[in-house]
């Protein structure tokens, strides 16, 4: 069977690593970091919390990098809030935004609710004039749950996008054959996929370390160090932590080029994926 790599033009064996920046539009702080990574630092791609307040921001300082949108259908801190852009009462917990749960969100929202909101952040995000590159969703809320993944795969099918994926060892513990069905549909994913907490940079230097040939995905949630970011995001030290690992720590860049790593985007999923090939 022909590798995905092989299909990008690489080498059956090649290592490819995809560098995520999870979060763009969620804080002011977040944009800075963001946009810092993907021109000066190591980072190949972001994605774009359309329901955020920071997120026109976002918007106002693209300037074609390789964006795609992260499905929102949470606000998980206490007192920083965000909610749906449609009218959607089933997404709203009744604090003034989006539930802060998985299983809350998954116990009340009205599945057509979701469709219609993940729907419409993605041509919000095309209106701002992103040039989308692929889809993903916060904390994994449509991708844990089949009902949910059948909204998830649809949007990749009718936009023509590659998606985040998890790995294969998850389909056995979500009950699903996610990853196929994909396949299936002619969508474009990554082989691999690390997951991480916010403060990845341990968790990648041990994937680096025993990188797998194919396409890997790794992700961070980079931000500079602010009252604002303090305030609202408990984990802002962790957030800090990864801005700096792409940004000014020469270290990172030793181990990719030390596992023998070639730097790719989204952008070259999606291409592939709308040639259909």
């Amino acid at each position: 069977m022909t590798t995905l790599a092989e299909r990008l033009g690489y080498a059956p064996d090649a290592k490819l690593l995809i560098i995520n920046c999870d979060d763009l539009g969620s804080s002011r702080s977040a944009n800075v970091a963001v946009y810092a990574a993907l021109r000066h630092g190591l980072a190949t791609s972001a994605t774009l919390m359309v329901p955020c307040p920071w997120a026109r921001d976002a918007a106002a300082q693209y300037r074609g990098e390789d964006v795609g949108v992260h499905f929102t259908l949470n606000a998980e801190w206490e007192t920083y809030r965000w909610g749906p852009i449609t009218h959607s009462p089933s997404l709203l917990d009744g604090d003034g935004g989006f539930p802060r749960t998985l299983e809350d969100i998954w116990d009340h929202a009205d599945l057509e609710e979701v469709r219609k909101e993940c729907r419409a952040q993605i041509e919000r995000a095309i209106f701002w004039g992103f040039d989308v590159s692929h889809l993903d969703s916060h904390m994994g809320t449509l991708q844990l749950r089949p009902e949910f993944f059948d909204v998830y795969l649809e949007l990749a099918v009718d936009f023509q996008l590659p998606l985040r994926m998890a790995g294969a060892s998850s389909e056995a513990r979500v009950g699903f054959p996610f990853r196929r069905l994909a396949a299936e549909e002619g969508v474009v994913f990554p082989d691999h996929f690390v997951y991480t907490h916010v403060g990845s940079r341990r968790a990648v230097e041990r994937t680096l370390y025993d990188l797998r040939p194919g396409v890997t995905e790794v992700y961070f949630h980079p931000a500079v160090d602010t009252d604002e970011l303090r305030a609202s995001h408990p984990d802002w030290p962790g957030r800090v932590e990864d801005h700096a690992a792409l940004c000014t720590d020469p270290s990172l860049r030793d181990l990719i080029d030390g596992a023998g790593a070639t730097l790719i985007g989204f952008r070259e999923l999606r291409d592939l994926q709308r040639s259909g090939s």
